[in-house]
């Protein structure tokens, strides 16, 4: 795996085509399963960069800046396994079902994806085989080793989109199972915290917890915290902090343990 900089933000390429989900802090003790589908930037190199810009694969439409670096540390310190997908959302959006359109989006906001353009059934089904599935099915077995597990999903936003500017900072996201996201906003940080902001089921982006957390009835919730706020390893590590402390409040508000040995 190697690491470049982009205005001073590690983007991850990871070089091992045959490697798409990583598991980190497999044994860790915390009933807590951290995920992050958006980890990396890399897109493989059969797919020729997917005809998009070198400004587009170093954006925020290839993966969510900052948001890997938050979530190993949050792992870190919480002792808690974190599944990861090691390939740019442009290639699969692994928080999206196969049936979604913009899990091979064709355009992500202000660029095209020449490259997913006009794929047959065919392509789309190749496309999930090699990279949903393994993720998917790696996550649910990771899920599945513990007792009473809570899925938490780290993602980042960009401050500004499509030429709008975002106040909120810290999201805190849910489906129908809001237990978990109602104790974390009684308890949120004295921060611009908002529910369901700037996206929310409506969006299609509770895919991940529809299918590892409300199918089975685990605790869930997904996290978005805006990208400028986490855009160097200082202000990754401050967040990560609040967010584990801030976790550990809204876990006992419910009545569950972040830490179980």
């Amino acid at each position: 795996m190697a690491t470049t900089l982009s205005a001073g933000v590690a983007v991850i390429l990871h070089q091992d085509d045959s490697n798409i989900v990583e598991v980190s802090r497999r044994n860790g003790r915390s009933p807590i399963v951290l995920v992050c589908e958006h980890a990396s930037a890399h897109i493989p190199a059969d797919l020729k960069d997917l005809g998009v810009s070198a400004a587009a694969r170093r954006s925020h439409v290839a993966w969510d800046p900052g948001a890997m670096a938050v979530a190993r540390a949050m792992s870190q310190t919480l002792d808690a396994t974190l599944v990861s997908s090691t390939i740019s959302r442009l290639v699969y959006d692994c928080n999206r079902p196969p049936e979604a359109p913009d899990a091979i989006p064709v355009r992500s906001e202000a660029y095209d994806v020449p490259g997913n353009r006009g794929l047959t059934n065919a392509d789309r089904r190749a496309r999930v085989a090699r990279y949903y599935a393994p993720f998917r099915d790696r996550l649910a077995s990771e899920i599945a080793r513990r007792t009473d597990p809570i899925i938490v999903t780290i993602h980042s936003f960009t401050p500004v989109y499509n030429g709008q500017t975002r106040e909120v900072e810290i999201g805190i996201l849910h489906d129908s199972d809001s237990r978990l996201a109602d104790a974390m906003l009684r308890n949120a940080p004295r921060r611009d915290v908002r529910r369901n902001a700037p996206y929310g089921p409506k969006d299609g982006v509770t895919h991940t917890l529809k299918e590892h957390g409300l199918k089975h009835g685990h605790l869930n919730v997904m996290i978005e915290v805006r990208n400028d706020l986490i855009a160097d390893d200082a202000s990754q590590k401050t967040m990560a902090q609040m967010l584990t402390d801030w976790m550990g409040r809204a876990l006992q508000d419910v009545g569950a343990d972040a830490c179980k040995g």
